[in-house]
């Protein structure tokens, strides 16, 4: 689940699983919809502490499973859950602009919450297609949630705060819609079924709970980025006290995030 943004931070596997089995039903949802079809080698990319990994295995017992990221912390958790499979430690752009004569083909790729955090996906996602072997399927599932107030409120804080200068180059790496995404693979695929799912993630814990999730994925960078603890902890605080406001608790003090998803499944003529 980890690359560029996310490299070399220790512990960072702990703060992501904090919350595995809300980040885990997705990928679950998304090798349900991978059509029925015989599968030998298979490869998680992104492949995080191995929660996906697990499901990739579960989905295809019976094939020879990968994983590799770019994260050695992300690693070490997945070598732990998982010591029977090959993991790679690698940057997932420059391993898939590298695709020699021999290199092998895959009947199943699994990108599971990671491709958000690479740019240039229009260069990015069609020599992906060129690592499967013809009727393989590539399975790419991607936060949609740019848009949420959670993410506005990141950028607001980050712009309007002392940090303004330190966090100036830690903006989220484009996105688009279906539609471009759909029209960027459809001449290299014999099939690509897109659609969008909104979570509605109950954490208990209020406004605190929202913010560890987030220290697990898009606080992490803007944290990274801060000079001192102090900063970070101003930071977090003035972050926090936001999102008290833009999720309210209920009763009982759960929170409920909603959380959109853009999932993919494209099949290699």
């Amino acid at each position: 689940m980890a690359n560029a943004h996310l490299t070399n931070g220790g512990g960072y596997a702990k703060q992501y699983v904090q919350f595995e089995s809300e980040r885990t039903r997705p990928v679950r949802d998304l090798l349900a919809a991978v059509p029925a079809t015989p599968v030998s080698h298979a490869i998680d990319i992104g492949c995080g502490p191995g929660n996906s990994t697990e499901c990739l295995i579960a989905r295809v017992p019976d094939a020879q499973v990968s994983g590799l990221d770019a994260s050695a912390d992300m690693l070490d958790a997945a070598r732990e859950r998982l010591p029977q499979i090959d993991f790679t430690l690698a940057d997932i752009a420059q391993w898939s602009a590298a695709v020699p004569d021999r290199a092998p083909r895959y009947d199943l790729m699994l990108a599971n919450a990671v491709l958000q955090w690479l740019p240039d996906h229009d260069t990015l996602f069609p020599p992906l297609v060129q690592r499967l072997a013809p009727g393989g399927h590539l399975a790419i599932q991607m936060p949609d949630n740019l848009d949420e107030p959670a993410h506005r409120l990141l950028r607001e804080i980050a712009a309007n705060g002392p940090w303004a200068s330190q966090l100036a180059n830690t903006a989220r790496t484009e996105r688009y819609d279906a539609r471009h995404y759909y029209a960027l693979l459809a001449p290299l695929c014999s099939r690509v079924d897109v659609w969008r799912t909104t979570y509605y993630h109950a954490l208990a814990g209020g406004a605190d709970a929202v913010v560890e999730w987030f220290k697990g994925s898009a606080l992490r960078p803007l944290l990274a980025a801060l000079g001192n603890d102090e900063e970070r902890v101003a930071f977090t605080a003035r972050y926090r006290e936001s999102i008290a406001q833009a999720y309210p608790a209920l009763a009982d003090g759960t929170v409920l995030l909603p959380f959109p998803r853009l999932f993919i499944v494209a099949t290699k003529a």
